[in-house]
């Protein structure tokens, strides 16, 4: 049996990843505010892909993936709290602020003392949240390839069997994944987005991702 992916946000995070399930051999369903707009992608992408709103798309998903703008995430898991309850739900948003980078940094409406999984998983807490995909650009977060081997991904949740899901979804997908604890450690993991993105904002360099080396 297929296995089956739901994915919140047709963007292009969104679209990528779900182009890197469907590779992998799984069912995707994307939910989007606009359907309209993926009628290409669909065709495209083949009779395993489908499109549909963000409650079909919940309702669609054995595993679930999160890639709204980081704004919106919390409202969005509050209205399909029920429909997702006990699945696992990988989170790639991230806490960016509307005003411009400043010196190539960009701005988080959270703090050290928080983080936006942290909120998800207060707002919706029989959802399994992984946070994962954050630190990376979406052209190189399927099967990237490196010259110096795979590069790291850093994962946090408090539920372990997501997180086993999460892991092997990640190696699938060409990933060392690098486990850091509960949910507490996003605090951690989301400004990774904001080292990534500094050489991007300044340099235009955008090739990039994070290795964890280990003796």
């Amino acid at each position: 049996m297929t296995r089956k992916i739901g994915i919140l946000g047709s963007g292009q995070v969104g679209q990528v990843l779900a182009n890197g399930f469907l590779k992998h051999g799984y069912a995707v369903t994307i939910g989007t505010g606009n359907p309209a707009k993926l009628g290409d992608w669909k065709y495209r992408a083949g009779a395993n892909a489908h499109v549909g709103n963000f409650e079909e798309a919940a309702t669609f998903g054995d595993v679930m993936v999160l890639a709204v703008k980081g704004d919106a995430a919390v409202s969005i898991i509050g209205e399909l709290a029920s429909v997702l309850h006990g699945k696992t739900v990988l989170d790639t948003t991230n806490p960016i602020a509307e005003v411009p980078p400043h010196q190539g940094v960009l701005k988080f409406f959270t703090t050290l003392d928080d983080s936006l999984l942290e909120r998800l998983q207060q707002k919706a807490p029989a959802v399994h949240f992984v946070k994962a995909f954050n630190c990376v650009g979406s052209a190189r977060m399927v099967n990237p390839a490196f010259t110096d081997g795979k590069p790291t991904m850093f994962i946090c949740g408090d539920n372990e069997a997501a997180k086993n899901e999460a892991t092997q979804i990640l190696e699938q997908f060409g990933w060392d994944v690098a486990d850091f604890g509960k949910a507490e450690s996003a605090r951690a993991i989301e400004p990774l987005c904001i080292l990534w993105c500094i050489p991007g904002f300044l340099n235009n360099q955008w090739t990039h991702a994070f290795k964890l080396l280990k003796v």
